[in-house]
């Protein structure tokens, strides 16, 4: 097997879930985003966890993510997220595969298509209440819900909408999230107002989870705090810490589920003065020990995290130098170390003082999502736990 590997420690997802859970009542239903082969994860050993963990629903982004989770043999319902294509209809139906529906055109197709297979298929109302993505106008909830209710072939199983800043704790986006739930009341009411069951509400992410209660409702979808990481960029991260703790008194602790790992397959000793990888961008200003790890940004490891990228090998951080290339990359160990050949080395994971996705997403501006979705599937996944 190859040296560089992402390993998926599936215990600590379950114990996110948990973390989770505290902070839901036990009637709300789960649903866990898997799309995205899981955030990088491992969709169909994720799902199997997650599904073993408590999991009422899973979310994938498409159609195939959702045939793909039935052909492992998953029966939970899935809820795909994305508007799917017409010419997918007929797979949502016989994969039973739970569609978000919003336009009008969609929905009779949709119907219709369900009632010349004599099924009555589930489908979920998405309203769009400021996010600027899909979804109906929360003006018009009703009238799409009329619509769908007339269809033979569909259910209205339950209605939701997605916050765009419910992550952040500055004022101006803590009202914006708030206008948002006041529009998705709205809508909520009107559909009421028609003598409609509007089935599951749903509309809480992972910041919604943990700032805002009052979004629960029927079902929760916490997405990347289920995978071990805060919403936001590192500094948000921080802020949402900290309040938790003097909101609730201790902290919450999350824990990475995913942990990349390689090892060292050259070591070499380089002059003052001798450069390292393409650019030249890098110089040795002593004589020192250069590592080489099979690694680069093939497999996911962003060319731009060099040079402030450090690596832990036995228990100690080492810097990344020069740039990294597509399959490999350098490590300076100096002259004072105990590094051999074939040591492991975590490039990020959840042990104590290791380098974690946050890190490698402060270095680079970016959000943890990018980093662990941005491993490429020729890194093996090895799962353990459960």
């Amino acid at each position: 097997m190859r040296a560089t590997q992402a390993h998926i420690h599936l215990d600590n997802l379950r114990y996110n879930i948990e973390v989770i859970r505290k902070f839901v009542s036990p009637k709300v239903k789960l649903c866990i985003p898997v799309k995205a082969n899981a955030y990088g994860h491992g969709a169909t050993r994720v799902a199997i966890a997650a599904i073993k963990s408590g999991a009422d629903f899973l979310a994938v982004a498409s159609v195939s993510e959702g045939i793909e989770l039935r052909e492992s043999g998953i029966v939970s319902p899935i809820l795909s997220l994305s508007l799917p294509t017409p010419d997918e209809i007929p797979s949502i139906i016989v994969h039973s595969i739970t569609p978000l529906v919003f336009d009008k055109d969609f929905i009779i197709e949709l119907g219709q298509t369900a009632e010349k297979m004599h099924r009555t298929i589930p489908v979920h109302l998405k309203i769009d209440t400021g996010m600027g993505r899909l979804g109906c106008s929360y003006r018009d909830a009703a009238e799409i819900a009329k619509l769908i209710t007339s269809q033979k072939g569909l259910f209205l199983e339950g209605i939701c909408t997605h916050f765009a800043t419910s992550d952040s704790l500055e004022e101006d986006d803590i009202a914006y999230t708030k206008q948002q739930f006041t529009n998705f009341k709205t809508a909520i009411e009107s559909i009421k107002k028609c003598k409609i069951d509007p089935g599951i509400i749903h509309c809480a992410n992972s910041g919604a989870v943990l700032l805002y209660p009052e979004t629960h409702f029927d079902m929760v979808r916490p997405g990347i705090i289920v995978y071990g990481y805060y919403p936001d960029a590192a500094s948000e991260n921080e802020r949402i810490q900290k309040h938790l703790e003097e909101k609730k008194g201790c902290p919450i602790p999350l824990k990475p589920v995913m942990e990349v790992v390689t090892q060292v397959v050259s070591i070499k000793r380089i002059s003052k003065g001798d450069s390292i990888s393409y650019g030249r961008t890098w110089t040795a200003e002593e004589d020192t020990d250069i590592a080489t790890l099979p690694v680069g940004y093939a497999d996911g490891l962003f060319r731009h995290l060099s040079p402030e990228l450090k690596v832990m090998i036995k228990g100690k951080l080492y810097p990344v130098v020069g740039r990294i290339c597509m399959d490999q990359c350098m490590v300076n160990l100096g002259t004072n170390h105990d590094v051999q050949r074939w040591d492991t080395v975590t490039i990020f994971g959840p042990q104590e003082n290791s380098p974690d996705a946050a890190d490698l997403a402060k270095i680079l501006q970016t959000i943890p999502y990018e980093i662990t979705c941005g491993i490429n599937k020729r890194v093996p996944r090895i799962f353990t736990g459960l």
